[in-house]
């Protein structure tokens, strides 16, 4: 029989963890270390592999002044007008020669004995933000199909994935998982600490993050009710098979819809962590407002756990809806009631989702991780699934962990301790004025969904292997094909986003990378305008080497966004302290945002006021009135972002991908693979189809260019065979075959010799740049082109030869 849900929660926690996790009286139910803010713990020496470099990482440095100021005004300059930009130049010189050297010095010595000069402010942009965490800041994976046939239905590839994750988070509290690295050069891993057993818990004074790291229960969400069960031990080793598991998972499975869906709709407490998080905070009070109700614990439960485990009713058909399913789930209302699996989420903590037919997807919580940890976790988990099957065949197949759980089934009963492996239902009291909340909530949601599209683009005609063997870096190739569609739509660039990671340093996290520069902006123009092919060519190859090097420089610690905006925070700090009333005075405004959260979300900056210096270091007092450079509208440009684009994935993955951070923006997930490109494009129905379609068009068509210009480019991956095959022959005989959707294939071409299976740039772009008249010149002369036999070859070809496609 299981124990009592108090009994359980009481042993699934470490000593002196608190399981009421609840708000209102949030912040002193967790302890100390738990109300900590992140970026105050400092890095603890721990043994073990997993964190063994962390003492010798360096810390994140402050970039100069001067050099800070002369690239924020090189990222805006493409974006402006020349007086815009003259007026920026104004501003900067005089910041420069008035509060700049002061505020710098300020930064300096509040850095002192810090982990990183960004990290609290970076917290503290993410933690105040008011707004839905849905769709603003949880991004999602999108996992491939599990190879194995047998488990792609829900039960089988759930457990199956529980399993693997759990065997991560295993080697992750035994210090075992081996350091990420960058060519060599070990990577910070604080962030896999705070990956599980975490949780966003608002308040009224905005949000902290709370954590039970010795958390052996799991939270399982189906039809918006809540189940739970232990599967880790004290020692974090696995208490359940993988059969054991689907068992459990059956189970739950079984008793949720025993519930009619629209009368479980009705509880699903869930929906409530949607809200916006000043009123998600009160709602919390209202759960926890009788300290030991079954209300506070069950929240308790729910915040402590692992992770969530999502198990949805719904089998999405295509890319765009299992992307937003993963993404904010679906939106189904029946006789006044929401069905979708909106109701079943709790976006406060990492969750894996799972659907009917085993498609599979991962949302997490975005402040203390970022995509490049959670990607680890994801990767490792996808390939634990097809090692373990591998051993199922052959006992000597190796394992991904250096050491495993013991066998649960010939483990002594004794040894699991004090565990319930039974899943327990949470049954919420629905209070009236809950039940009210939930239903405002939910329409809020819809309605938020309702607002904002998705669409992608699976791009199988080449990839990685294509770009390099052309001389480009793939990210930047795909950065100039984001920048070159947008502007045939629009004929314009827009202030563009990506994240450069920074984790070579201590806690580091990322660096805003400015795509549009003066080479990108020379490179659309060259592009659309009536230019020879080399001349386009010759100017893809400038912007996409000036990408790199800026993204290079940015991972260095040398980037501008973070130091200016981490400045922007040191000058307001001393602004709370001297007094607001300052500000008024002047008719500004202190709000900052130019935060990392994410660049052009506009949001307040309420900051800690933990180590902060507050005077200067020559004892004069901060001006109150706003620096030139942050009243500048220039300031307002660079933080308003159009294009918030992130490259992050890898085979594991089929998307990637989170909301537009504007009203009038994209959101553009993209994963660079060997020989496809995988795109998720979001917005507040900007035409998302047509854009992602005019960036097909347009990786088509600068293939033609390559094609045309570069005629003896190879694919890595070709066997160097096919080269002397073009040669010519004394003899041969036979029909020559080849393979028409190869992948990956990519033969010395002769544009002459090519019939073009690419249509070209479709839309008013194409046509208005006069390219319509070369693509017709182009299919006349692929009619009238000579056939192989009359081509003159030396030898004598028998039979029709046919085309290899390329990709």
């Amino acid at each position: 029989m299981p124990t009592s849900l108090d009994e359980s929660l009481a042993a699934s926690q470490p000593p002196n963890s608190d399981t009421g996790r609840a708000s209102g009286k949030d912040a002193e139910k967790y302890t100390e270390s738990q109300r900590e803010p992140l970026a105050s713990q400092q890095s603890k020496p721990k043994p073990g592999i997993t964190f063994a470099a962390q003492d010798s990482l360096p810390k994140l440095p402050i970039p100069e002044l001067e050099g800070s100021c002369k690239k924020y005004l090189e990222s805006l300059k493409p974006l402006q007008s020349a007086r815009e930009h003259a007026e920026s130049v104004a501003a900067v010189q005089d910041f420069m020669k008035n509060e700049g050297p002061e505020l710098q010095e300020r930064l300096k010595k509040y850095a002192t004995g810090k982990t990183s000069y960004i990290e609290q402010f970076w917290y503290d942009s993410y933690l105040n933000f008011d707004n839905p965490v849905v769709l603003n800041l949880n991004p999602f994976f999108l996992l491939e199909d599990d190879p194995t046939p047998a488990r792609n239905n829900q039960v089988n590839r759930a457990a199956s994935l529980v399993v693997s994750a759990l065997s991560f988070v295993r080697a992750v509290r035994k210090e075992e998982l081996p350091p990420d690295t960058l060519r060599g050069q070990p990577l910070d891993m604080y962030q896999y600490s705070r990956l599980f057993g975490t949780a966003r818990v608002p308040t009224e004074n905005g949000c902290h993050i709370g954590q039970d790291d010795g958390a052996k229960h799991l939270v399982v969400l189906c039809k918006g009710q809540f189940y739970w069960f232990d599967v880790l031990d004290d020692n974090s080793d696995l208490i359940m098979s993988e059969k054991d598991l689907a068992v459990n998972l059956q189970v739950v499975v079984d008793d949720a819809e025993e519930t009619p869906i629209q009368e479980a709709a009705k509880g699903a407490v869930g929906v409530l962590s949607t809200e916006n998080r000043k009123i998600w905070a009160g709602l919390r009070d209202v759960l926890t407002r009788e300290e030991n109700s079954n209300n506070a614990e069950c929240l308790g439960i729910v915040d402590s756990a692992i992770f969530i485990l999502c198990l949805d009713y719904t089998e999405p058909h295509n890319g765009a809806e299992l992307c937003g399913n993963m993404l904010c789930g679906t939106s189904e209302v029946v006789k006044g009631v929401q069905i979708g699996t909106c109701t079943n989420r709790w976006y406060d903590k990492l969750q894996i989702i799972v659907c009917k037919n085993g498609s599979a997807g991962i949302n997490f919580e975005h402040t203390g991780v970022d995509g490049h940890t959670v990607l680890r976790m994801a990767s490792d988990v996808y390939t634990d699934t097809i090692l373990r099957f591998a051993k199922s065949i052959n006992g000597q197949a190796p394992s991904l962990w250096t050491s495993t759980s013991p066998d649960p089934s010939k483990r002594d009963p004794d040894s699991f301790g004090d565990v319930s492996t039974t899943p327990h239902k949470l049954e919420w009291d629905m209070l009236p004025e809950l039940a009210t909340a939930l239903r405002f909530a939910e329409t809020r949601l819809a309605d938020l969904i309702q607002q904002n599209e998705f669409q992608t683009l699976e791009f199988k005609h080449y990839g990685k292997n294509f770009m390099t063997s052309m001389g480009f870096s793939p990210d930047g190739f795909v950065q100039m094909a984001f920048q070159a569609a947008y502007y045939g739509l629009y004929g314009r660039v827009e202030c563009t986003y990506e994240p450069a990671m920074t984790k070579v340093f201590l806690h580091g996290r990322t660096e805003a990378v400015r795509s549009v520069t003066m080479e990108s902006v020379n490179f659309v123009r060259t592009f659309w305008g009536e230019n020879p092919p080399h001349q386009k060519v010759e100017a893809l190859k400038k912007a996409t080497q000036t990408h790199t090097n800026n993204t290079k420089e940015c991972s260095k610690g040398h980037g501008q966004d973070r130091h200016l905006y981490a400045i922007f925070c040191v000058w307001q700090r001393a602004l709370d302290e001297e007094g607001a009333e300052a500000a008024s005075s002047n008719g500004m405004s202190s709000n900052g945002y130019s935060s990392p959260a994410e660049a052009g979300s506009k949001r307040n900056s309420v900051l800690s006021e933990d180590g902060f210096v507050g005077g200067s270091p020559n004892g004069r007092s901060v001006p109150h009135a706003m620096p030139a450079i942050f009243a500048d509208s220039g300031w307002d440009k660079i933080n308003s972002t159009i294009l918030s684009t992130s490259n992050c994935g890898n085979p594991c993955l089929r998307q990637f991908g989170f909301g537009p951070t504007s009203g009038d923006g994209f959101g553009i997930g993209y994963i660079i693979k060997d020989d496809s490109i995988s795109i998720c494009a979001s917005s507040k129905h900007r035409q998302t189809q047509r854009f992602v379609d005019a960036v097909e068009s347009y990786l088509l068509e600068i293939r033609r260019l390559l094609r045309m210009t570069q005629r003896k480019g190879t694919s890595s991956k070709t066997s160097r065979a096919r080269e002397a095959s073009e040669r010519p022959k004394v003899k041969g005989r036979g029909r020559v075959i080849k393979g028409d959707h190869g992948k990956g294939i990519e033969t010395p071409i002769d544009e002459s010799k090519v019939e073009s299976d690419d249509e070209g740039l479709g839309g008013y772009g194409f046509f208005d740049a006069g390219m319509l008249l070369q693509a017709l010149r182009a299919n006349q002369d692929e009619k009238e082109r000579p056939s192989e036999k009359a081509a003159g070859i030396a030898r004598k070809a028998v039979g029709k030869k046919l085309r290899l496609s390329e990709y």
